[in-house]
């Protein structure tokens, strides 16, 4: 038992150890100036093909805002909702409205990541991908909503991603 122990805490110590596995400098995809512009005109653009004001958001690969626009007409609190609904598809890789069944269908069991600063469950966020990773994403808030769970706005996300897919 004790030379099994030892082992292990060999093992850990290796992996612990500077330079043992992991480079120093790493590359990863990125979501270019010119790429980003396009997702934000093209989700602008079919926003306002269905006659909405909208702002839309991309955010880099660290959450950071890469282009942020508000359109004429849009509603004072959308720059925000746009942004949150970027930042919540970028981290947990998938669609701002998935995020919302998820924790509808957790009903309230995890409701930790709704408090996250930054995070929303509406639908409008759909994150960028370069193959299998995501690199990017983008969200839109503005369009009408029965139910208020931002439908028009993920189409619009949506239009804009696929300009850059």
């Amino acid at each position: 038992m004790v030379a099994r122990n030892a082992a292990l805490v060999t093992l850990l110590l290796a992996a612990a150890l500077p330079g043992a596995a992991a480079p120093a400098v790493v590359s990863e995809p990125a979501l270019s100036a010119d790429a980003a512009l396009q997702a934000a005109q093209g989700a602008l653009a079919a926003c306002r093909k269905e006659g909405q004001h909208v702002s839309v958001t991309v955010v880099d690969a660290a959450g950071r805002p890469k282009v942020a626009i508000r359109d004429d007409g849009a509603a004072p609190h959308t720059p925000e909702h746009s942004y949150r609904k970027a930042y919540t598809a970028l981290s947990y890789r998938m669609p701002s409205a998935d995020v919302g069944k998820r924790s509808e269908q957790a009903k309230g069991a995890n409701i930790g990541p709704q408090l996250l600063p930054g995070m929303t469950t509406s639908a409008g966020g759909v994150p960028i991908r370069s193959g299998d990773r995501v690199i990017a994403a983008i969200g839109v808030s503005g369009t009408p909503s029965s139910a208020g769970g931002g439908e028009g706005d993920a189409r619009c996300a949506s239009a804009g991603a696929d300009r850059i897919q």
